[in-house]
């Protein structure tokens, strides 16, 4: 039975279309269903272009696995699983990557990839429900096609869990570099590359310190960041953004469908295509460069922005768009085992607890709605909420407490997460009526209790509120929505133009 439907492979074939020279699909295959589906799969890839061969004597450690190899020989990129889903663009660049199509990188960051030593060997654990996973697993890929030195395998965690246990993975995407941990989340190229290129925070603090003051310098590259530099720069004037991680927080969303006239789109997607609008512009993007202190100028003078490398930028009127990341609980246990059963992403994570206890801490409609998600992959669901009542949407809450393996507890305090020293064990929570505290056994926590402003490295140069909010995205206005945002940016840049006419 075919894996791809008729509309896909035609997709599939257009796309093989840009092969510049030969590859082959090496398979290593068993009796298993898994291994007659992966067949199928490269069966089916194969016979869409005439540059695409396929063998199935592999020896591979993993089974099902293939590798794609150039016509040199080498295996460039691994899959170990089937790569569908969120993966499915992973496989089709890696295609078109170890075939010779150019990525559509930063000229000077390939550049980068291709002088890196080696042997590199990298390992990522995925699951075919993260969002975040793809980013790396095509990151990764396209360092294994550009450096002899540099191979990757992606692998399914949800079909090997016995390595996974073994090897303790909590969290995806977790990679591995030559066997150590190297990283887990969200990483792209850049990323990467900086990590491995101990001189490159350097380069980039020599580049930055030499640049000229912007007229308008945006901070924060999430959804309020883009529509400013957008707006700024469709005025003419000298534009810069620099940000931690270009896209923000939209990055961690799982489906968006609250944005106006577009019906449904990913996190990962609209942070791509935010970028991507950015850069049409002269504006110069400076990204993986975090903030850490504010020296703002009496009026008529320039701003600095200090940054973590020891570069400074200076402006003549800045837009603060920091943005919001997960509130943690602030518990002991908590940091000590993040990604070792803490979690704050059920869609990326949760196919890792499948048939575990688990917890979500937070009553709110992300709280309701992780654990209905979780509920239908684990053994058990205990939902732990402070207040008295959930707060989520009545539907939702019907949803839920329809659920045969979930347990709903309000009034109580999550105090400790418990551990064995590699990997969560329990939690204790005191019910705020009685005072009494108890222990839940279980292996997986998802904390969803709300964000917290990004605003740390700006207290004492500008007033902030109780909860650190600031005029900008990280923003005293109420509702934190997407479309909110742009609105806030977008009004920020015109102010910022309207402030440096008049100052003409």
């Amino acid at each position: 039975m075919p894996v791809l439907d008729a509309a896909t492979t035609a997709q599939l074939k257009s796309y093989l279309g840009n092969l510049r020279r030969p590859i082959e699909l090496v398979a290593t295959l068993d009796d298993s269903a898994k291994s007659a589906e992966m067949r199928s799969l490269v069966e089916e890839i194969a016979a869409q272009s005439d540059k695409v061969s396929a063998r199935f004597d592999g020896t591979d450690e993993r089974t099902p696995s293939f590798a794609i190899r150039s016509d040199e020989g080498r295996a460039e990129a691994v899959f170990a699983g089937l790569p569908m889903g969120h993966e499915f663009t992973s496989l089709i660049l890696a295609l078109l990557h170890v075939g010779g199509h150019p990525p559509k990188e930063d000229a000077e960051l390939l550049d980068q990839v291709r002088d890196l030593d080696g042997p590199l060997h990298f390992e990522t654990f995925f699951s075919l429900t993260c969002q975040n996973c793809p980013d790396v697993v095509q990151a990764l890929n396209i360092m294994a096609a550009l450096n002899p030195n540099v191979t990757h395998v992606a692998i399914d965690g949800a079909l090997f869990k016995d390595e996974v246990e073994r090897r303790q993975i909590m969290a995806v995407p977790t990679v591995f570099l030559n066997g150590q941990p190297f990283g887990s989340g969200r990483m792209d190229l850049a990323q990467i590359v900086a990590k491995l290129d101990t001189n490159a925070s350097a380069r980039a603090a020599e580049k930055i310190a030499a640049k000229e003051p912007f007229d308008v310098l945006v901070v924060g590259g999430g959804p309020a960041g883009a529509a400013a530099a957008i707006y700024a720069a469709r005025k003419g004037i000298r534009t810069g953004v620099v940000a931690e991680r270009f896209g923000g927080q939209v990055l961690d969303t799982m489906g968006i469908e609250n944005f106006i006239s577009v019906q449904h789109t990913e996190g990962p997607k609209l942070a791509a295509q935010l970028e991507s609008h950015v850069k049409e512009y002269d504006v110069d993007v400076m990204n993986l460069q975090k903030a850490t202190a504010l020296l703002p100028s009496s009026e008529g003078a320039l701003h600095e922005v200090q940054l973590e490398n020891g570069a400074s930028l200076k402006a003549k009127t800045l837009i603060l768009s920091t943005g919001a990341r997960w509130r943690q609980m602030g518990v002991p246990g908590e940091d000590e085992y993040r990604n070792k059963g803490v979690a704050y992403c059920p869609h990326c994570d949760g196919p890792l607890f499948k048939g575990k206890r688990t917890a979500v801490i937070g009553g709110g409609n992300s709280g309701v709605e992780a654990a209905i998600d979780l509920a239908g992959i684990v053994a058990h669901v205990t939902l732990i909420e402070f207040d008295s009542q959930l707060r989520a949407d009545a539907v939702l809450q019907a949803k839920l407490r329809s659920l045969p393996n979930v347990t709903i507890v309000t009034s109580a305090l999550t105090t400790e997460v418990l551990g064995d020293g590699a990997k969560v064990t329990g939690l204790v929570y005191q019910d705020r009526t009685s005072q009494e505290l108890h222990t839940v056994e279980l292996e997986g926590i998802f904390v969803q209790i709300g964000l917290v402003p990004n605003t740390e490295w700006i207290k004492g140069a500008i007033d902030l509120s109780a909860r650190g909010e600031i005029e900008g995205d990280a923003t005293t206005v109420p509702y934190k929505q997407i479309i909110i945002a742009m609105g806030e940016g977008s009004k920020a840049a015109l102010s910022a133009f309207d402030y440096l006419i008049r100052q003409s």
